[in-house]
């Protein structure tokens, strides 16, 4: 008898840009509520969520259970995928703030960081609480970078529920991952066990995190996990369903003429720019070719919205741009309608 498939979600970075994935997985789950009911939310309908950055906090958000009367988590989530979007659209404006000085402080960004943390933090704190990793409703993998020991850290939510050491409070998971080279300062998260790593973004090295999600994966008893027998353990690229999400194309280009003769500083923000696009091109060439492999080529999916009249910077969080962010989610949806809704039924059929 055939397994049903894993279901996997995979959000890249982008910072402010997270109001695109973010929308779009608003309508999917809307989606999900027409069809299975007012209950339905999206961390029902996948096995793994993975995360960088602006996406680590996504798939967090989707993830954090409601307490109940005395603070315990329930099996159910906190937040609609619509309240999860809020976090950049009302609170946006607030992280993205540079006070006057700051600004002095920091030179423009020029001498440290661009941005405070603090309004980061409270917005984390608002939303997650104490919650740790280990509670979190499915499996989850967020990235980061530890810049003492020069590796990756990813924090697991499995190997939170196993070991002490690797269970962390997720609000210093989502500041982790999203502690993002000049704009905010290194993260320094504390385990279970005691132990402080200090963190940068995941977007220095993974922006686009399918391919670890698929990783992941690969690695995890399902059917255990989630205790349903019919779930694939340890599953090929065959029993999987990958639906990985953009912050938005970005194709501005750099003319040699220019380029040619920039220093340090002319350099930073199109290495940033190049190393997050090119990554995810990257990875999204790999999965492809895997896919096509397995005879299911449809069941690796790539979503990229075009950013229309939004700005690419990831840290303008004006009210034009957040408008335009939000339309320009929305735009991708009515274009996309009938594959969107191809996946609502994809994800339904293997629930």
């Amino acid at each position: 008898m055939e397994k049903k498939k894993i279901r996997i979600l995979s959000i890249d970075g982008g910072g402010i840009r997270g109001i695109l994935p973010g929308v779009i997985l608003s309508y999917i789950e809307d989606r999900l509520i027409e069809k299975e009911g007012e209950n339905a939310r999206l961390c029902d309908y996948f096995d793994l969520m993975v995360g960088t950055s602006t996406g680590g906090i996504l798939a967090c958000t989707y993830l954090i259970p409601e307490k109940d009367g005395n603070g315990k988590p329930t099996n159910r989530p906190k937040f609609t995928a619509s309240q999860a979007v809020d976090i950049y659209l009302k609170r946006g404006g607030k992280i993205f703030e540079v006070s006057f000085m700051q600004k002095v402080k920091s030179k423009g960004g020029l001498a440290d960081e661009k941005f405070s943390a603090k309004e980061l933090e409270i917005a984390l704190n608002d939303y997650y609480g104490e919650t740790k990793l280990s509670e979190l409703l499915k499996p989850c993998l967020i990235t980061s970078y530890d810049i003492k020991a020069r590796r990756a850290h990813f924090f697991s939510q499995t190997d939170a529920k196993a070991r002490e050491t690797h269970n962390y409070l997720v609000k210093e998971v989502a500041r982790a991952t999203s502690a993002a080279p000049t704009y905010f300062e290194a993260a320094l998260a504390k385990s279970d066990f005691g132990i402080s790593y200090p963190l940068i973004d995941g977007g220095v090295f993974v922006n686009n995190p399918a391919m670890c999600a698929y990783a992941e994966a690969r690695n995890l008893e399902f059917s255990t996990i989630l205790s349903d027998p019919d779930k694939a353990d340890k599953p090929h690229a065959h029993n999987m369903i990958i639906i990985s999400i953009g912050t938005g194309s970005v194709k501005k280009p750099y003319p040699y003429e220019k380029a040619k003769d920039w220093g340090m500083i002319e350099w930073i923000k199109p290495v940033i720019d190049i190393m997050m696009s090119g990554n995810a091109e990257t990875v999204s060439y790999q999965l492809r070719k895997i896919w096509e492999t397995t005879g299911t080529p449809d069941n690796y999916i790539r979503l990229e919205p075009g950013l229309d009249d939004a700005n690419s910077d990831m840290d303008d969080a004006s009210d034009k741009n957040l408008r335009a962010l939000n339309i320009a989610g929305k735009k991708f949806v009515e274009e996309n309608y009938s594959l969107l809704n191809k996946l609502v039924d994809k994800l339904i059929a293997e629930k």
